[in-house]
């Protein structure tokens, strides 16, 4: 027997749970860099609002995925200089914007973002280091924009000590994770064939639902039924038929 006690503290008894806490709570990845947070207010950014704002400047824009690469070609039209620094040689970004960005701006790869310098709270320039090498090197820049994609937090549903994997929490093809009784569905969980669409996930709490019902009753059939197919809807499917 489960016993799941809210923030209110109500106390729920069940001898199943079924988990569908999709990607959890997405928080912006920042950049883990002592003293970082004191730029966000002046040039650091996340986010963009307002492109006007980068006219005629020097940027450096850090990451690899999507929003970096389509964000580096927009910059391009009204930046001095537009500077990419990704930790990898490969992007992972559609190949297209990629191209786009690697004719326009100047790559710098694999860097990563080592360590901002400035002066009352404003970044005058970034120190990056070869992610093979080691080596240093330091540039001048106006205005710095960082794209690391977000975090993912689930809260104290990791601390059940379910199995897991890089990307959720891993189950069996039944939807069964590591502890008994407890199931799970959609993007919070992965297996082999995994699809992270919500048809997917559709048919993840269907298999979740029906294996619920196999842990709590062994002796029912594996394959459970529709309602359309109980014959206590019989009868008033035909009425509704006859209407």
């Amino acid at each position: 027997m489960f016993v799941l006690t809210s923030k209110t503290g109500e106390r729920h008894y069940t001898r199943t749970i079924l988990l569908c806490a999709g990607r959890g709570m997405t928080q912006i990845q920042k950049l883990d860099i002592e003293g970082a947070n004191r730029y966000e207010l002046t040039n650091l950014h996340y986010t963009v609002t307002d492109l006007s704002r980068f006219k005629d400047k020097r940027v450096l824009i850090s990451g690899g995925g999507d929003s970096a690469i389509d964000w580096a070609n927009e910059m391009v039209k009204w930046a001095r200089q537009v500077i990419v620094v990704h930790r990898r040689h490969e992007f992972t970004a559609h190949e297209l914007p990629v191209a786009q960005m690697k004719a326009s701006a100047k790559v710098m790869t694999p860097y990563s973002i080592n360590c901002l310098y400035g002066v009352d709270n404003h970044i005058d320039s970034v120190a990056l280091k070869h992610s093979e090498t080691g080596v240093i090197e330091q540039i001048e820049v106006d205005e710095v924009l960082v794209n690391h994609g977000f975090d993912r937090d689930f809260g104290d549903l990791l601390k059940w000590g379910l199995d897991k994997e890089d990307y959720g929490v891993s189950v069996d093809p039944r939807m069964r994770t590591s502890i008994p009784g407890i199931f799970g569905a959609g993007d919070f969980i992965t297996y082999g064939s995994k699809v992270r669409l919500i048809a997917g996930a559709f048919n993840d709490a269907v298999l979740a639902v029906n294996s619920a019902k196999l842990y709590l009753d062994p002796i029912a059939p594996d394959m459970a039924g529709v309602s359309s197919h109980n014959a206590r809807f019989f009868e008033k499917n035909k009425a509704i038929m006859q209407e």
